[in-house]
């Protein structure tokens, strides 16, 4: 399964009829569909990564937790204790699943007696087998047949359980708020979970602090720790998490995760991948996807992020968003809503303010003068 096209009607803040299209739209190079491309069929391409930019507030994270939305109904055909309103939502899901074109509709709205569930109404779905020679027109309404054998399920279960059948991660949301003293318990979670060998995490943690040496959980609440020099000892997660830098501690869930995504091709939504990070951490996260020796299972990387040098390591355009703010959120594909040589660096175009997405320079020094004051 592969989340191909959404397109969102009432969600928080957006702008009605937001689109985002995966698949590849500009030309395909030898070299892109080597590092930045995955053939999902014959001819059908989409990313290896994608990323939301633009400034504070432009309304990236709401985009991501759109992309979130989706999974959810996607991978678990409910949505359940998300931050914000189910109430007026529309969407429209295009997926690619076992040689076929789904396309799945969607009213939402809170559930009558869970405030915490949304309910599904007003469902529907369609199918077309894919062809290589209708690349072009996956998303037009030619060839859709409405699903039949579709059963009653209940009013928070979507209908998508019918064709994709059982419960799966289709991807994880890594936000940049972090778990605090939870993290500990949620990464050995995800080892026992996705069956990552031990091994690995005594790599991540050396990659982090090299001082560690290795970290064992005990219960749900205490762990010990291996160090290089004081030897071993016994420490809740709450001294854990003081002990630790932040970025460690962000660090174990994040490379955790990144490592279950890879190998279990599921997709990774980060929220401000650069949080706590050095810049050749993030680049070595973002080189992780694009290696077809490790990404085995076309595991796709979209992430925010405020570091517009990352932009570089990009050969394309047509998977790089730039959102921004103005009454409600709206976002616009760099290839197609921007003309931009592609010789030129990404990040240059960034400060120069191609992309409107740079801090007004008035406000900051209304600032400076209200601090001279």
């Amino acid at each position: 399964m592969k989340l191909l096209y959404v397109k969102a009607t009432g969600f928080k803040n957006l702008q009605d009829g937001c689109i985002l299209d995966f698949t590849a739209k500009s030309k395909k190079t030898t070299e892109d569909k080597e590092y930045e491309l995955q053939e999902i069929a014959d001819g059908l391409f989409v990313y290896n990564t994608a990323a939301f930019i633009g400034k504070n507030a432009s309304g990236k994270t709401t985009i991501l937790e759109l992309l979130d939305c989706c999974y959810s109904i996607l991978g678990e055909y409910a949505l359940e204790d998300k931050n914000y309103s189910y109430d007026n939502i529309h969407l429209d899901m295009y997926f690619y699943h076992e040689g076929r074109i789904y396309k799945y509709q969607t009213d939402l709205i809170s559930s009558l007696t869970l405030s915490n569930k949304a309910t599904f109404v007003n469902q529907k779905l369609f199918e077309k087998e894919y062809f290589k020679s209708n690349v072009k027109n996956i998303f037009s309404d030619d060839g859709f047949v409405t699903v039949n054998n579709i059963g009653t399920l209940p009013e928070d279960t979507s209908i998508l359980f019918f064709v994709l059948h059982k419960k799966e991660t289709k991807a994880v949301y890594f936000n940049s708020d972090g778990s605090g003293a939870d993290t500990y318990r949620l990464m050995f979670n995800a080892l026992k979970r996705y069956k990552i060998p031990t091994a690995a995490l005594s790599k991540i943690l050396h990659l982090f602090d090299s001082n560690i040496q290795n970290l064992t959980m005990l219960d749900e609440h205490n762990y010990e720790l291996s160090l290089c020099c004081d030897g071993r000892k016994i420490i809740s997660d709450k001294e854990l998490v003081h002990f630790l830098s932040s970025g460690t501690t962000k660090g174990l869930l994040l490379y955790t995760t990144v490592i279950a995504s890879l190998q279990n091709g599921f997709d990774l939504i980060i929220d401000e991948i650069e949080n706590h990070f050095h810049k050749t951490l993030v680049e070595n996260i973002i080189s992780l996807y694009k290696d077809k020796s490790v990404n085995k299972k076309n595991a796709t990387l979209l992430f925010s992020t405020h570091y517009c040098e990352i932009l570089n390591l990009f050969n394309r355009q047509d998977n790089i968003w730039v959102c921004r703010m103005d009454k409600k959120i709206s976002i616009e594909n760099m290839y197609e809503n921007f003309n931009i040589r592609p010789e030129l660096l990404k990040s240059k175009q960034f400060y120069n303010d191609t992309f409107k997405t740079a801090i007004n320079y008035e406000d900051l020094m209304a600032l400076k003068k209200e601090l001279l004051r």
